[in-house]
């Protein structure tokens, strides 16, 4: 293992179904299209629902980027060429070689499709094969039932429960779920991830 600290620059990671590009103001007529849709930010701490909110989330993701903490990417269907959605990697730790994988959301008709499926798998195979990632963490409201089956489909582990970790916009104080995959647990979660791919 080196001891040198990762480097992580903007990339365009491509996938059959979806392609993450770097996400930029531009993706914005896209992005309002699929994304003001109440539903999609229950469980989330950010309120979004103008175009100027939306605007504001990816001026505060630019602007992370900027500072290094995080990478974040639109989520291009390639069949329409359009985003539908987005993600990115968040509390990028160069020296401990971890990156949190997060902030994800997709428009509804994308939902239960294999959308979801390859970016993170796309995100996860960069992690650990090009990054060198030794850990990629993921986290989730307690409450949100459906997340967390989703992290646990994807073949992450459930580390805990962080307690009153956050409140949330409507003051509700929130418990955080952290998940992990750890860099040798990726050959056989990757082999997962693409037997689902293939299905």
């Amino acid at each position: 293992m080196t001891s040198e600290p990762m480097i992580v620059k903007t990339v365009t990671l491509e996938g059959q179904y979806v392609r993450l590009e770097p996400l930029a103001l531009a993706h914005l007529d896209d992005l309002c299209a699929v994304g003001l849709d109440e539903d999609l930010w229950r469980w989330t701490i950010s309120i979004i629902r103008s175009p100027e909110d939306l605007r504001d989330y990816i001026e505060e993701a630019l602007a992370g980027c900027e500072k290094g903490t995080m990478l974040p990417f639109a989520i291009v269907e390639k069949a329409g060429g359009r985003a539908i959605g987005s993600t990115r990697y968040g509390n990028i730790d160069r020296s401990n070689r971890r990156v949190e994988i997060g902030w994800t959301w997709i428009g509804q008709p994308w939902q239960r499709t294999a959308v979801n499926t390859e970016a993170k798998y796309l995100l996860l195979r960069h992690a650990f094969e090009t990054l060198g990632c030794i850990r990629v963490e993921l986290k989730t409201d307690a409450l949100n039932e459906r997340s967390r089956r989703a992290i646990l489909r994807i073949g992450a582990r459930e580390e805990g429960i962080l307690r009153k970790h956050m409140i949330t916009p409507s003051g509700r104080v929130r418990d955080t779920v952290y998940y992990s995959i750890i860099d040798s647990e990726w050959p056989a979660v990757k082999a997962d991830l693409e037997a689902r791919l293939a299905r």
